[in-house]
């Protein structure tokens, strides 16, 4: 008996556009003998689609307008319980926070990825800081700015800012990914323009001491007992990884395996597992690193708790090194969220 799957694409976070590239890779490699699969389409506004037509026309976006092969029971796919598991490739805000994490435990459906309280921590940039401070974990350091305070007092916030941290800065929102939003500061007033950009995307901000650094990540697959693929280096084509860098321009590059002796590797390998387990992450992850290229220390980045499925991501290719192809990894991540739930 094929296992009943539902495959959740789109979302209304800023990251839609990649959520539907990640999605239509994973319809094209799963498994069709061992899978029955169910797309479900989620729009920028919010309504649920099943969706039966071209894996194309969702990658480019067209299946909105595709009447033909939309039928709107999307939801109740998942409230009539017609399938045995989820698969929610929905990257950002209402889909990576523990928000869909939620209705599908509300639902006893299990899901692919991490539960509520990890994902909904490892989404917020600043209580991953908050948590990780606790664990002795090396990061850098930071201010947090809230939208309420910086409209009260601006002048005062930026002047604490650069008391804090020398430039340059990193001026992030603290609820977002693909790099949506982010932008890195030489002076005040690119700091004071960072902020306005990243105020329209969250209410809480992060400011970051920028590190002279290379980036490695690392990915994490398992529930009591997870693994570490080999880990992967960017190399930007910009100055620094942001949404155009990552999907738009063909200079960016990644290293598999990364340029790290073996020791250094699993080093990064074993940090990477002890953060997911600090987070209570299961399933999957993409842990990222920053190593200073004047110390060489490690510092943690951020953690991506549905990191991207695209045909370039980081996550599938890390693993295709270490020896587990994309149609397997996917194989496995579905078991993982099933033996959870059994468990």
């Amino acid at each position: 008996m094929k296992k009943k799957i539902a495959i959740l694409f789109g979302g209304q976070s800023t990251e839609h556009e990649v959520s539907r590239v990640s999605a239509s890779s994973v319809l094209r490699n799963i498994n069709r003998d061992k899978f029955e699969v169910r797309a479900i389409g989620i729009t920028k506004d919010g309504k649920w689609f099943e969706y039966k037509g071209e894996i194309d026309n969702i990658e480019k976006g067209s299946w909105e307008s595709d009447d033909n092969n939309k039928i709107n029971n999307g939801q109740n796919i998942l409230f009539n319980k017609e399938v045995e598991a989820v698969f929610p490739v929905l990257h950002g805000l209402y889909g990576e926070d523990g928000t869909i994490q939620g209705l599908c435990k509300l639902l006893e459906i299990p899901f692919v990825g991490p539960g509520v309280l990890s994902s909904a921590l490892c989404m917020d940039k600043v209580y991953t800081k908050y948590v990780l401070e606790n664990f002795g974990v090396k990061q850098a350091d930071y201010v947090v700015v809230h939208r309420d305070k910086y409209k009260k007092n601006k002048e005062k916030l930026l002047d604490v800012i650069e008391n804090k941290l020398n430039y340059d800065l990193f001026i992030k929102p603290s609820n977002s990914g693909s790099s949506v939003g982010i932008t890195k500061a030489h002076n005040r007033e690119e700091l004071e323009m960072g902020l306005e950009k990243a105020l329209k995307y969250d209410r809480k901000i992060l400011v970051e001491k920028s590190i002279n650094a290379r980036e490695v990540e690392v990915a994490v697959l398992g529930n009591e007992s997870p693994l570490a693929a080999v880990p992967g280096e960017i190399v930007p084509a910009k100055e620094f990884y942001d949404y155009e860098a990552k999907y738009e321009n063909e200079a960016s590059k990644l290293l598999i395996p990364a340029n790290l002796t073996k020791e250094e590797q699993e080093y990064i390998k074993n940090l990477a597992v002890n953060i997911y387990k600090m987070l209570d992450c299961e399933g999957l992850s993409r842990v990222d690193f920053l190593i200073d290229k004047d110390t060489n220390e490690v510092y943690l980045n951020e953690i991506n708790t549905i990191p991207g499925f695209t045909k370039i991501s980081m996550y599938p290719k890390l693993w295709e090194s270490s020896g587990k192809c994309y149609k397997e990894l996917i194989d496995e991540l579905i078991e993982l969220a099933i033996n959870r739930e059994n468990r």
